[in-house]
């Protein structure tokens, strides 16, 4: 319909009939933009039946609604302003939803999800409900939803906490981001959560790593979350943890078997240096070392590095490893030939003195057997005696002969 002119309205008024006037609005554009923000909190109530809430967990938009209602909450102008509009009672303090250090966002994103230009003082000023910065966050959090194909990670799920019952695994505080990795296992929210994906690595605009995975939870739901963002989960958790590797079965195999995963690689070298030391007793001089990467990868470089004695390295023998701690297995094997440690000092390419720890004066049949007992687990019982060139039985501790006679 068409709006009506001045005439029309005098001619209205000669025939009697009472015009409404036209009512200015009272409000200033702030004051619209808060009523229009709160109202979009109001449509979510209506559709869940509940206030918004904060966590992680949550969709990214509720986060937002949660702290913009914080804020109306706390600033009294607002509270005036959206009085006559609260039909539900949300700025009523008891219906708060529950706080879980939702401020993930820095200041500015914070002001930006709330819609408040962040060069204006005036906290009240609200923009668009739907910013760029939001669609930004939106990538950082993703919603948990129904894993199709559960069924395959549930025996995983099942045979990890029969690990954790036996003790062949155990928890741990969660310290840093390097420790999320495809095949690993977390509790974050009483909840087991498995790294069954990582995307590429990315760098952030913050010059921080970053890659999307996909991770399953023990509900028989997954997320496609940030890294970045299970990170931040486990270190807000306070019971939130790392679940260890198993520690029961073989070290390694010669073979790996289905289900077995590369770890990494024992290495023995001999060093090509000129040294008196090390070239008179050459055939017994040995470095024994464990690394993740490629032996040829790792020796590169080798006569400009002091753990090499500055000189070029030969392999003479290396063990795949499959299902281990690399270093655990290498403390394991220094402390074995801790008694025949060669040490000796040299001079690294500035001139600094440096006596290298990853040398041992002993055969290398030797060496093999070590491997062997490591393999059947009977290592642990014997140390190297240098004396006799062998692995001998450890000696049983004073009184412990004793007990087992008496046994």
């Amino acid at each position: 319909m068409a709006d009506f002119t001045d005439e029309d309205d005098a001619l209205l008024a000669e025939l009697g009939v009472e015009v409404e006037a036209k009512k200015a609005s009272s409000r200033s554009p702030q004051e619209e933009r808060i009523i229009a923000g709160f109202e979009d909190i109001q449509r979510f109530v209506d559709e869940h039946g509940r206030a918004p809430h904060h966590g992680d967990d949550r969709d990214i938009f509720e986060r937002l609604y949660a702290v913009r209602l914080d804020r109306l909450r706390t600033l009294p102008e607002c509270r005036s302003i959206l009085a006559g509009f609260d039909r539900q009672g949300l700025l009523s303090d008891q219906l708060a939803a529950p706080q879980e250090d939702g401020e993930e966002l820095d200041d500015d994103a914070l002001l930006a999800a709330l819609g408040v230009e962040a060069e204006r003082p005036d906290i009240t000023e609200l923009k668009q409900v739907r910013s760029s910065v939001e669609k930004q966050a939106a990538e950082e959090v993703a919603n948990r939803t129904r894993c199709e194909d559960f069924a395959k990670f549930k025996p995983l799920f099942e045979q990890v906490q029969r690990d954790l019952d036996e003790g062949v695994r155990h928890t741990r505080p969660f310290e840093m981001k390097a420790e999320i990795e495809p095949g690993r296992f977390f509790i974050v929210s009483g909840q087991k959560a498995y790294v069954a994906e990582m995307g590429e690595i990315e760098i952030t605009a913050q010059g921080r790593t970053d890659a999307r995975l996909r991770v399953i939870f023990d509900n028989g739901t997954e997320s496609n979350m940030l890294m970045r963002s299970l990170q931040r989960s486990l270190n807000k958790d306070e019971a939130g943890r790392r679940i260890t590797e198993p520690v029961a079965g073989p070290l390694f195999a010669d073979q790996p078997e289905e289900g077995d995963e590369a770890s990494g690689t024992i290495y023995v070298l001999r060093s090509k240096s000129d040294h008196p030391m090390v070239a008179q007793h050459r055939d017994l001089v040995h470095k024994i070392g464990v690394t993740n990467m490629g032996v040829k990868q790792r020796i590169a470089g080798a006569r400009l590095q002091p753990t090499f004695l500055m000189a070029d390295v030969e392999v003479v023998a290396t063990y795949e490893l499959f299902n281990i701690n690399r270093s655990k297995l290498e403390n394991l094997i220094h402390r074995i030939f801790e008694p025949a440690r060669f040490d000796m000092e040299i001079r690294d390419r500035f001139g600094r003195p440096v006596v290298p720890r990853e040398w041992f004066m002993v055969p290398l049949f030797v060496i093999d057997e070590a491997v062997e007992r490591i393999r059947d687990r009977s290592i642990v019982n014997f140390v190297y005696d240098p004396k006799a060139a062998r692995l001998v039985e450890r000696p049983v501790a004073a009184g412990q002969g004793e007990l087992e006679r008496k046994a």
